[in-house]
Parts: C-alpha cells; structure tokens; sequence
C-alpha cells in the first residue's frame, strides 16, 4: 500500500492553528524523514526536517511520536512549522501581504537521509492569515495611518490596537490573526509609512491618543476601554498609553523595557528622559551579527529610575512576557523591574511564571489578558 500524508484541517488552515500531520501505509517501524519547505513573498526558502520510526501498524501520528533529531527532537506536533530556518543567514520571516498564504510542501522520505531518502508521499497546505469572515479596512483618519481588521459578525467587538516596534512601516500579520479570535484589531503605524515621519526621534503620545479616539468611535468596536499590544519599542509605547490615557483595560508588553529607550516620550505636560546608550559597549558575536544587549545605560535606581514610564497609573492588568535570549536589550531584568514598580505603588503581588514559547502560544496568552484580572509578569524562552 502506498503511503498517505495527511492534513487536518486539510488544504487550508490559519496560520495560528493547530495542524495535525500523520502518515499511514508505511511498513512496521520504517524509518522515515518528513521534510517542510515555504518561501516567502521575497522568494527566500525557508525548511526544516525531522527524523522518525512508524509504529507496528506502519502508520505516524505526530502528535504520539517523538522526532529522533533533526531540525529538533521530541514530541514536537507542529515542530515542522516552527522550526523552518532560512536558506538565507539571519532572514527572518514576515508575511507582509495577509490577503495571501504561504504554501507550506511537506514530504515523506523513505529512511533517514534528509536529502537523499525516495519520496514516499507529498501534500501542499495553505496557511493563512485572515480566516473567511475577517475584513481588512485600511485607515486614513486624520493623523492615523493604521489598517482595522474586523472579526466576522455584525458586532460591536472588543478593541485592541497592536503595535510594532523598530523599523517602521505597518505590519499586519499579528493583527489579523487577532480578528479571528473576536477582536476589532488596529494595526498602527507609527513612522515611515506613507505621509508619517521617516524618523521616529519623539515618542509623542498625542498620535496614540487620537488612534485610541479612532477605535472608541468606531461603531464596531465595543467601549468605553480597548486593550493594547506592543513588541519591543511598540511595547514600551503601549505602556506608555497605558499610563497616562484613559480607556485602556490591559496592556500586553513583549519585551518591552517600561523605560524610553534612545527616545524622549512626551505627553501634554509631561517629559520622560530617555536612558541613553554607549555603542562603545557593543559586541561582535561569534555568529557575526553585532550584539548591543550592554550599549544601554541600564538603571541603577532600579524601580526608582526617573526615566522610567509611570505604569502604575494604568488602570489595567498588564501582561509582561520578556525572552530571556533577547541580544537587544534585557528585557527579563526589565519585566522583573516594572513588576517591582507595580508592587511598590500598587500595593499588588505579580504572578509570575516560566515557559517555553513557540509562536502559537502567543495568540493564546494574548486573548486571555484581556479576562484577567491581576498584574502578571510571565517570562519566556
């Protein structure tokens, strides 16, 4: 009998959604190799592969068998998506265009040769980033330079506004797949993007405020509070409008550091210094590829520094989640600081936990903030 792959969901699936892959018509305890391959909207290839054994009925269940090496090892049922690496160094992927999947090929091989095994079976599956119902609206309103992704329904739906960090433009991966969870999501530029500046010197908070005013208008998003998701400086920016606007109910921080950065924040009355850095600090990793973790001036007052954003004034539960491999700035010490803070002025204990995180896990951790209640400060690797 010739051997099967098999997909579930079969042909399509979203691109946080859990896909199921198993082989049937093997002989008993064949070795094998499955191999995945997507590129990208650039043409870059990315793939991964895994080594494993079929049971005694000559059929594999990635969920029940544990890869005997490869691009990683163990009971991995997605491990064939999440591992892919680049053909190209230090490449990473980014859909930039969400109205169109990657097409992920995956292979059975015949033993254990990753390159050289006979192909048993192949399929192709499309891995989406708007599920059928999602509308991409794109904003242009006053100021703001964003695109809203509405969940499918009639509504009003909970709003979340979702920004990135360094590097400008409007990406909109992370936003739509937030709409097919429920959620009204404004991705938002801030910088290098269309008419916005081509250079973000100034956190000036009053751009945010007016895209917060945007989604409180808007008659699919449910008030009177929307929630708020950032990464890196995106997260430091929504900490900042967490601290001094209203209608924000939780905020998530991926590695976000609490403080302004090479940046001065501004808002109304208010002027938050930045931390400063030294490029002199920077390293040479044995990879190439230029190590700033120490160029920052990193506090010493700790939770006391000056320049560090006033989080206690947000009305919300805050999710803090910090890689503890970010070469970019440490933003474990920086979680553990803003958690000080918030126990210090609000007389509050944070939780706080430890995890191994693969991009799925992301979006699940994301849509349970916004039914919590306490402060969390959740580390990751």
């Amino acid at each position: 009998m010739a051997a099967t792959l098999s997909l579930e969901p079969a042909g399509r699936s979203c691109w946080d959604e859990p896909l199921s892959i198993s082989v049937r018509g093997l002989a008993p305890e064949q070795p094998v190799t499955l191999r995945a391959a997507l590129r990208d909207e650039r043409g870059a290839l990315f793939r991964s592969h895994a080594r494993y054994r079929a049971d005694p009925h000559g059929e594999l269940d990635l969920a029940r068998a544990p890869a005997l090496g490869g691009s990683f090892a163990g009971l991995e049922p997605m491990g064939l998506l999440w591992a892919m690496e680049p053909d190209r160094p230090f490449w990473r992927l980014i859909k930039r265009d969400v109205q169109t999947p990657f097409v992920v090929e995956l292979e059975v091989l015949d033993g254990h040769e990753p390159d050289g095994g006979r192909l048993l079976a192949r399929a192709v599956h499309e891995r989406h980033f708007m599920a059928p119902g999602v509308r991409r609206v794109p904003v242009r309103e006053g100021r703001v330079r964003a695109t809203l992704f509405l969940p499918p329904g009639e509504g009003p739906f909970p709003g979340i506004i979702d920004v990135y960090g360094v590097g400008g433009g409007l990406l909109e991966y992370r936003a739509s797949l937030m709409a097919s969870h429920g959620f009204a999501t404004l991705a938002l530029a801030f910088y290098d993007f269309e008419d916005l500046p081509k250079d973000f010197n100034i956190v000036e908070v009053d751009y945010f405020e007016e895209a917060v005013c945007y989604m409180l208008q808007h008659p699919k998003v449910k008030g009177p509070d929307i929630g708020l998701l950032g990464l890196s400086l995106g997260a430091d920016i929504c900490l900042t409008m967490a601290s001094f606007l209203k209608n924000v109910s939780a905020t998530v921080s991926i590695n976000g550091s609490a403080f302004s950065g090479n940046r001065h924040i501004h808002y109304q009355q208010t002027t938050i210094p930045p931390l400063g850095h030294d490029l002199r600090r920077a390293k040479v990793a044995f990879s190439g590829i230029l190590d700033i973790v120490d160029i920052r001036n990193d506090p010493v007052g700790g939770c006391e520094n000056p320049g560090m954003i006033p989080i206690e004034q947000a009305k919300g539960p805050i999710l803090f989640i910090a890689g503890q491999d970010d070469h970019c700035w440490r933003s474990e010490l920086y979680a553990q600081i803003a958690s000080e803070r918030l126990q210090a002025r609000r007389k509050e204990r944070p939780q706080s936990g430890h995890l191994e995180m693969h991009r799925p896990l992301e979006r699940h951790l994301i849509c349970d903030i916004w039914r919590d209640t306490d402060n969390l400060c959740l580390t990751g690797t």
